[in-house]
């Protein structure tokens, strides 16, 4: 139920003065995993991404703020991620051993989290009744869910390609008896938010903002490349003989680039990094829009333009004393 309060104006869902905020993201993302990657033998963070992969998340929020320096966060959203060997750049061996194995993968990312925004100036300066700025820096953390599902490709001789989910043909062996300290991974799992941004408030109900989420996962699998390779034999042992003829194929996609006429790798040989789990980040700009009687401003004003004049706050916000001097107020 929507109701105003006659002299805190604010949503009332229960949550005495807290005021609402419900809005849309979108922004570019990327994929930090074992496929692909820039030169030499792989760096951390921006420095390894290929950006030709970059995808668009998008999504929406509502956030609860108590007052003006933290608030309760609760988003969900969409995007999908990619890794691909063939294309990266070659200036040495180390790029062609990534070429030769050959991998791909494709999955769609599903994602919900709640995280806690705190803005540490509006902190600092919660006892100054004028403090209302329209610029305000933020971070945050939480926790989430998300939902992934790697893909790859075959091709046949003719050149035709083929897209296979990757997880029920265990291509490293997990939950094989042969590797018992390989389980089988889920496709939903947890994952950690976090990182900073700032909004911008444009009037008393709309502000605009850019973000870094960055999400740290518990998972190497996301690419569904993690370890070694396995004996392709073991495909036959364990699956049906039409996942383990397509398993024993996709599993193993070596062409002879440093070592000539290779056709697969031998049992233990290094397929992935297990050492760092895969994560993913995105630059979001948001859309946030206030709802009720409650603007933008300081803990029991009318925000900006609110019951006081433009800028409400604790007392009036960019203030009442400005509203009674002039019409037109500064708004910088």
């Amino acid at each position: 139920m929507l109701g105003t309060a006659t002299h805190a104006q604010h949503l009332m869902l229960g949550l005495g003065n807290a005021k609402v905020e419900a809005g849309l993201n979108f922004g570019p993302t990327f994929f930090l995993g074992d496929l692909g990657g820039k030169v030499g033998k792989g760096a951390g963070f921006i420095k390894d991404l290929n950006y030709q992969l970059t995808k668009l998340m998008k999504g929406a929020f509502i956030s609860v703020y108590p007052n003006e320096w933290i608030g309760l966060r609760v988003a969900g959203q969409y995007t999908y991620v990619e890794g691909i060997d063939s294309i990266i750049n070659t200036h040495g061996v180390d790029e062609l051993w990534r070429k030769q194995r050959n991998m791909d993968f494709k999955s769609n990312m599903w994602e919900a989290y709640g995280a806690i925004e705190f803005f540490p100036t509006m902190y600092l300066m919660r006892n100054d009744e004028d403090y209302d700025p329209r610029f305000r820096p933020y971070i945050f953390g939480g926790l989430g869910v998300f939902h992934f599902n790697p893909r790859g490709t075959l091709k046949d001789q003719n050149g035709n390609v083929t897209w296979h989910d990757l997880q029920p043909l265990h291509t490293e062996g997990q939950g094989f008896p042969q590797y018992p300290d390989r389980k089988n991974y889920k496709l939903t799992q947890m994952n950690v938010p976090f990182g900073g941004g700032f909004k911008y408030i444009i009037s008393e109900k709309v502000n605009l903002g850019l973000e870094l989420l960055y999400r740290k996962t518990f998972t190497d699998y996301i690419d569904d490349v993690s370890t070694t390779y396995i004996d392709g034999n073991d495909f036959y042992a364990n699956l049906p003989a039409a996942d383990a003829a397509i398993a024993y194929r996709i599993s193993d996609k070596t062409i002879g680039l440093v070592t000539p006429g290779v056709g697969r790798y031998a049992p233990g040989t290094q397929r992935g990094n297990p050492n760092n789990n895969d994560a993913y980040f995105s630059f979001l700009f948001k859309l946030g829009i206030r709802f009720g009687d409650g603007g933008y401003g300081n803990d029991s004003g009318g925000g900006y333009g609110g019951g006081s004049g433009y800028g409400g706050g604790r007392s009036g916000g960019y203030s009442s004393r400005s509203r009674g001097s002039t019409r037109c107020p500064v708004r910088f």
